[in-house]
């Protein structure tokens, strides 16, 4: 038994058992855990990239975006010798017209995004593919691939209006950022069903 020992008071100290706990999660363990759950998204993500819906959905906001796989921000369609266009597909390709805007891609997406939902997948390059990824994933994020799934894209865009200022909020209104131009309802609903969407509107 171990001596006795006394406090400053003069108090005797007693021993008590230690708790046990379970031990944290060994290191290797969650860095495998982590890679197998980014790889489970990826494969989700390409399965509803089939789905007609939302591929038409995805299309339909690169229309009303104004965007292209190689467009940094400020590149124009038919332009030709745009400065503004990429060739370097293996990262994000950073600021685009005046330096500040990271708007990039088919969808527009800026770093920031493509870091955060690319990671969500464990993707680092930004090929058409990678794009149109981390669109779905955001799609995902906001809780609208459910309504896009089932044709209610009313319900989708209200939500999607507040990731891209070119959305419509839904029927007969206009996008969620009144200082940024959007799409009427009625075109992006036309360019959705031009590309293969079926809406329940």
């Amino acid at each position: 038994m171990p001596a006795a020992i006394n406090s400053p008071s003069g108090r005797v100290l007693h021993h008590r058992a230690t708790r046990t706990t379970t031990p944290r999660e060994d290191a290797e363990a969650k860095v495998v855990r982590i890679k197998l759950s980014k790889e489970r998204r990826l494969a989700e993500n390409r399965k509803y990239l089939q789905n007609p819906n939302i591929y038409a959905f995805l299309k339909a906001i690169a229309e009303a975006e104004g965007g292209g796989y190689d467009f940094k921000y400020g590149a124009v369609k038919g332009k030709k010798n745009d400065p503004w266009r990429f060739t370097d597909y293996s990262t994000h390709p950073g600021p685009g017209f005046g330096g500040k805007t990271t708007a990039a891609g088919m969808y527009q997406e800026n770093i920031d995004t493509w870091r955060e939902m690319g990671g969500n997948m464990g993707l680092t390059d930004f090929t058409p593919e990678t794009q149109d990824l981390i669109a779905i994933e955001i799609l995902r994020v906001i809780k609208a691939i459910d309504s896009i799934q089932s044709g209610d894209i009313n319900a989708a865009l209200s939500k999607a209006s507040r990731r891209w200022s070119s959305l419509p909020q839904g029927k007969g209104k206009s996008g969620y950022y009144p200082n940024q131009p959007s799409v009427s309802f009625d075109a992006f609903e036309s360019n959705y069903k031009r590309l293969g969407g079926i809406s329940n509107d």
